[in-house]
């Protein structure tokens, strides 16, 4: 198969800028497990905090692939788009809602027990831009932002709303047929099942509670809607939020 013929091929369009966006996740991981990443004072940065490059290009080379399969998406309609703002807004409050509790609440690592199965955790260690001030100054720390910002919010919510509700919801009612005569947006418990499940997996296991939640939104959205755009649009909305919340509050875990 040629570079055309994929390019044609509207299943690779749906599953591969996702599949990619993961493939890239893996290997960052393990360039830093085999010993890119080296947490020492005499290191220098792009060895130190080594997620401060990667991620930009990780962006950039998904929005490549992104717009190689553009044709293929269809957002519409926008109806729905204000309840998405407002799906956003209610699921990234459940998202991050753990967090404040344990803060709130005072927990240590110590004290939580048994609510750290329910995400209650720190999450104070995560993504941080202010780390490339001493390097860069702030013009480091901005483009450090806009790269992670566009990573979650832009690129994140169209990768994964592509593919699970774009993709999964339709292939999973009719895996042998011509799955693509599915509306978008077609109810079943299989596909929320599934959908919902899948979603959460992909997350780290602090965040199992609040992808669930998330994930039953962002389904319901999807069959009210019929629409892509909407599920971009709430997708888009809670990690914008989510961004903020962790930089405002030094929450870098959460992001």
């Amino acid at each position: 198969m040629n570079l055309k013929e994929i390019r044609e091929n509207k299943s690779y369009a749906h599953v591969v800028p996702l599949a990619a966006f993961m493939v890239l996740s893996f290997l960052m991981q393990i360039a830093g497990e085999a010993g890119l990443a080296w947490d020492h004072p005499d290191a220098p940065w792009w060895r130190e905090w080594p997620e401060q490059w990667m991620y930009p290009i990780q962006t950039l080379i998904i929005a490549v692939v992104l717009a190689f399969f553009w044709k293929h998406y269809t957002f519409r309609p926008w109806k729905g788009s204000g309840l998405a703002v407002l799906f956003g807004v209610a699921g990234i409050g459940f998202w991050i809602l753990p967090s404040w509790l344990y803060d709130h609440y005072q927990f240590t690592e110590e004290t939580v027990g048994i609510w750290s199965k329910f995400g209650l955790a720190p999450r104070d260690d995560g993504f941080d831009p202010s780390v490339l001030n001493e390097e860069f100054g702030l013009s480091g720390y901005w483009l450090s932002t806009l790269f992670r910002f566009l990573r979650a919010v832009v690129i994140v919510s169209l990768v994964e709303e592509i593919f699970w509700r774009g993709f999964l919801m339709r292939f999973l009612l009719d895996r042998d047929g011509d799955y693509w005569k599915i509306p978008f947006g077609k109810p079943s418990w299989l596909t929320y099942a599934v959908t919902t499940g899948a979603f959460m997996l992909i997350h780290a296991p602090v965040d199992y509670l609040g992808a669930f939640i998330f994930g039953s939104m962002m389904y319901y959205l999807a069959i009210k809607t019929k629409s892509l755009g909407a599920c971009v649009i709430m997708h888009g909305v809670a990690n914008l939020l989510m961004g903020i919340y962790a930089l405002q509050f030094e929450k870098f875990g959460l992001w």
